[in-house]
């Protein structure tokens, strides 16, 4: 199948279509910022809280007449943009594939080595996020504004969070988790060329944590291991501490406050911007303790950490850094609220990534780190749907790995506002190594955004069965193997997006028992209508995303971790009983929120001999005050039962 790099088949129709929307954008543009001024967000409020109230209403009486004369203007230039603008959408391209070119820009493909299937099996980590990158007349309903500087954000502290060495901790002793200043310094500073410096010893502790776990083969290069012995003392020493709080000082990157400030844009807005110590920056000097060390409690011998590569640690929080248990100890699978994507994040999917433009700034940011990426998708005008479609899916996909084939396909039964976008579903193959005979080894990601209005039961159930047909076929047409003559062995198969219902509510019962949960699995569910107790809301009460208890990743983390911060900024399942609003309410609520985006995988129509289950579970907050929602990432394994060489 081919991939499409442009959006028309020719530079002419490209040429015509830039023009027509030369045409059309004055228009657009200022339609925009006359609906924007009439709508500010909290954070606007409290910002003129202290300004006479005269003062605001004077600046709307001035504006407006200007913003009324030049949209009366600019109508003619936008109506002929428009009457050759509809047509063209009738050759336009589904998606744009978009791929690195110079990979000196990257720092997470570069990294990739290709995998043999020749060792005990390899984790593939998945995030997905709605970012509600809509037109900001239309964000702001939303209680977010600024789309254009929050697209870039976004894309930089996804790259960052991404980007972090994902570090491995071997433990001799599982009653002793002190870490020595010089396993502290490998935290530090893991790609430095100095690792073997300490001689034998290194070398010896090397060969012993290898026996106590080996990397799987086909693990990314930036994996960084540590090895701490039982015989460690239980803390360290300041003068230790200060030492190792030099070396991480001066292995820093030089170019740190020359990049933040170049990413960082003039009049980008106060929420967009991180305080010192917000772990969810690139500034950031600190980090959460939580976010530092997570521990792997289920035989006391493993533990395995990430930490940033880019932020700067002070030596004493790792002294006072202490395991994080799970609190239900009968999952298998770790899970976290975490103020970082994960680490060695492998494939992204967004959804809501509406406006064009901001498209295109978070596209730039992602590729210094996915080397490929699938933006714009979706149909415009009347074709390929029933109705007029004004703005695209949303849809925006991300990987490291090269992506082999494409679809799209659109919901022809949405409803009210959403029947204005081409909300549809996006179906990837993915090539993620080979095997020593030459067959491939793939896996298959699909990405969707279904109807968002309450009380569309039936719609949404419609189109997960569409979902369900679509994918079908498309693993059935991209597939190029057979069960006696098997050119392709298939890793993985992944649904995730923003499927607009919970497990909760009452009003979700439809979509809670859908057929689609009984191929895959949601690893937060234990059945219709039942959450696992660690699950948490995705949905956040768009009132409160400026309030300082969630303003910052750092914040929210520590938030959502208590019940009662939870019940504030959480929405929860409404019920015909009681009112929806967050604050002050004492009705019982059930669960622990509004979970709406999903992350679901399957084990069938895999290679047979190989199993695949769930190593971690996250809900990140990295993106607080960017977003209504929160991203959820899931780290996979692939374990193929062969033993290393």
């Amino acid at each position: 199948m081919v991939l499409y790099t442009s959006p028309f088949p020719n530079s002419f129709l490209s040429v015509l279509h830039s023009f027509s929307w030369g045409l059309i954008f004055p228009c657009y543009w200022i339609a925009d910022r006359l609906v924007a001024s009439f709508v500010p967000t909290t954070y606007e409020k409290r910002q003129r809280a202290d300004d006479p109230c005269y003062f605001q209403a004077l600046c709307i009486i001035i504006t407006t007449p200007i913003y009324l004369a030049l949209l009366v203007a600019s109508l003619p230039f936008a109506l002929i943009g428009f009457l050759l603008w509809s047509p063209l959408q009738s050759a336009r391209r589904p998606y744009i594939y978009s791929r690195l070119q110079d990979k000196s820009h990257a720092n997470g493909a570069t990294l990739l080595t290709e995998w043999k299937a020749t060792g005990n099996g390899k984790s593939f980590c998945f995030g997905s996020a709605n970012v509600c990158l809509l037109p900001d007349s239309l964000a702001r309903f939303n209680n977010v504004f600024n789309t254009q500087a929050r697209a870039r954000e976004i894309g930089r502290r996804i790259r960052n969070g991404a980007s972090r060495p994902q570090i491995k901790i071997y433990i001799d002793s599982p009653t002793n988790t002190s870490i020595s200043a010089a396993s502290f310094s490998s935290l530090v500073s893991p790609q430095s060329g100095d690792r073997d410096n300490s001689g034998s010893n290194n070398s010896d502790d090397s060969r012993d944590a290898k026996s106590g776990g080996e990397p799987n083969e086909g693990e990314d290069s930036n994996a960084c291991i540590v090895r701490i012995s039982g015989e460690e003392n239980d803390h360290t020493s300041d003068r230790e501490a200060d030492a190792t709080n030099g070396q991480a000082n001066n292995g820093g990157p030089a170019d740190h406050s020359s990049e933040a400030e170049a990413e960082n844009p003039k009049g980008q807005t106060p929420n967009h911007k991180q305080k010192e110590g917000d772990s969810g920056s690139l500034d950031s000097y600190t980090a959460s303790r939580e976010s530092l060390v997570k521990v792997r409690v289920g035989d006391g011998t493993v533990d395995q950490s990430t930490i940033n590569n880019k932020l700067l640690y002070k030596a004493s929080l790792m002294k006072k850094t202490s395991m994080r248990k799970k609190k239900n100890t009968d999952e298998i699978f770790d899970h976290e609220v975490s103020a970082f994507f994960p680490a060695n994040l492998d494939l992204l999917c967004l959804q809501e990534v509406f406006d064009k433009r901001a498209a295109e700034k978070l596209k730039e940011q992602l590729h210094h780190y996915f080397e490929y990426v699938l933006y714009d998708v979706g149909v415009y005008s009347c074709h390929g749907c029933c109705t007029f479609k004004f703005v695209n899916s949303g849809l925006l996909f991300a990987s490291r790995y090269p992506v082999m084939d494409a679809a799209y396909h659109c919901y022809p039964n949405g409803k009210g506002t959403d029947s204005l976008a081409s909300k549809g579903a996006l179906f990837l193959k993915v090539q993620v190594g080979s095997t020593p005979q030459d067959q491939r080894i793939v896996g298959y990601i699909s990405c969707t955004h279904l109807q968002a209005l309450a009380g569309d039961t039936t719609v949404r159930c419609e189109q997960l069965d569409l979902l369900q047909d679509w994918l079908a076929d498309f693993r059935k047409s991209t597939s190029s193997s057979s069960t006696a003559n098997p050119e392709e062995l298939v890793a993985f198969d992944v649904i995730c997006g923003d499927l607009n219902f919970d497990n909760c509510s009452s009003e979700d019962k439809l979509e809670q028992q859908h057929s689609l949960f009984t191929r895959y699995k949601d690893p937060c569910r234990l059945g219709p209508g039942e959450e696992k107790p660690w699950a948490v809301g995705t949905l956040l009460d768009p009132e409160g995303l400026y309030d300082e208890e969630v303003c910052t990743p750092d914040n929210l983390q520590k938030t959502l971790e208590s019940e009662e911060g939870r019940k504030g900024y959480v929405v929860y399942p409404t019920s015909k009983n009681h009112c929806s609003n967050q604050k002050g309410r004492k009705a019982i609520l059930k669960g622990n929120g509004r979970r709406i985006d999903y992350m679901l995988y399957t084990e069938e129509g895999l290679y047979l001999e190989w199993k695949v289950e769930v190593e971690e579970f996250s809900f990140i907050t990295q993106l607080a005050g960017l977003t209504d929602h929160l991203p959820v990432a899931m780290r996979l394994m692939v374990s193929t039962g062969e033993e290393d060489p």
